[in-house]
Order: structure tokens, then C-alpha cells, then sequence
């Protein structure tokens, strides 16, 4: 069991190289239910905001459709309980809005890993990050 922070959907959709298929395999597993795995509504937004500016607003809305009708992946609400745990992230750990309110929907719904690129979840000790090149 997994959270799926949002730059595996964007690697996924928009690197070539060794970071692209690593995240592509990743989401197979999932699509295959090789993987339970979660991940917060507010990775739609980010997602579809990041695709916008590197490709345009078709391809955005293209991409964003796909994401949310993805095989097999639980979209989470990000409520009252995940912002005051991501609150408490933030002045803890130092983190950004966005990865704190990521990290809190792992943690509040007893996720016991986040795969990311992302190092700034390795300062989280109640959750361990899992690199898409390892996984």
C-alpha cells in the first residue's frame, strides 16, 4: 500500500528518459492491482496545472480525465483533519503546503509509505518515501 504523490503522474506523461518509465511501471502495477495506492484529489489539480504549462490546456484536459477514471487508484479527500496534520507537518518538518497537505493524507489515512522523487518526504519519520527508480 502506496500514496502516489503527484510528480509520478507528471514523469509518467511527460519524461523519456529512466524517471519516466520507472513512474510508468509504477502506475502499471497499480492499473494491474500489483499495488494499492492512494492519492489526494488536490494530485488532480497539481497534475493538470503542471501539464497545462508544459503541453497546453488540451493536453491538460486530456490527461486530467485520464487521471481521474485511473484504474485501481483511491482518490482521498484532503478535509478539516488532513490540513491540521499537514499544519503540524509543515512547522515540524519545514515542508511546502502542497507536499505537507500529501504527506498528511498518507499519514492521516495509516498509509505507511509515499512513492515520490520528491526528498523532502525523507524528513518524515513516520513515513517512508519510496523512489520510483527503486521501486
Amino acid at each position: 500500500m502506496t500514496y502516489i504523490d503527484t510528480n509520478i503522474f507528471i514523469y509518467a506523461v511527460t519524461n523519456s528518459d529512466a524517471i519516466g518509465d520507472a513512474c510508468r511501471a509504477i502506475l502499471r502495477k497499480v492499473a494491474t492491482r500489483q499495488l494499492e495506492a492512494y492519492t489526494s484529489y488536490l494530485t488532480w489539480d497539481e497534475f493538470v496545472y503542471k501539464i497545462k504549462q508544459e503541453s497546453g490546456i488540451e493536453t491538460a484536459r486530456d490527461q486530467g480525465e485520464k487521471l481521474l477514471h485511473f484504474f485501481n487508484l483511491t482518490f482521498l479527500n484532503a478535509d478539516e483533519s488532513i490540513l491540521f496534520k499537514a499544519q503540524e507537518l509543515m512547522e515540524t518538518y519545514r515542508l511546502n503546503p502542497r507536499d505537507a497537505i500529501h504527506a498528511a493524507t498518507a499519514l492521516v489515512h495509516h498509509i505507511p509509505s509515499i512513492t515520490s522523487d520528491d526528498a523532502d518526504f525523507d524528513k518524515i519519520l513516520q513515513l517512508k518515501r519510496v523512489k520510483p527508480l527503486t521501486s
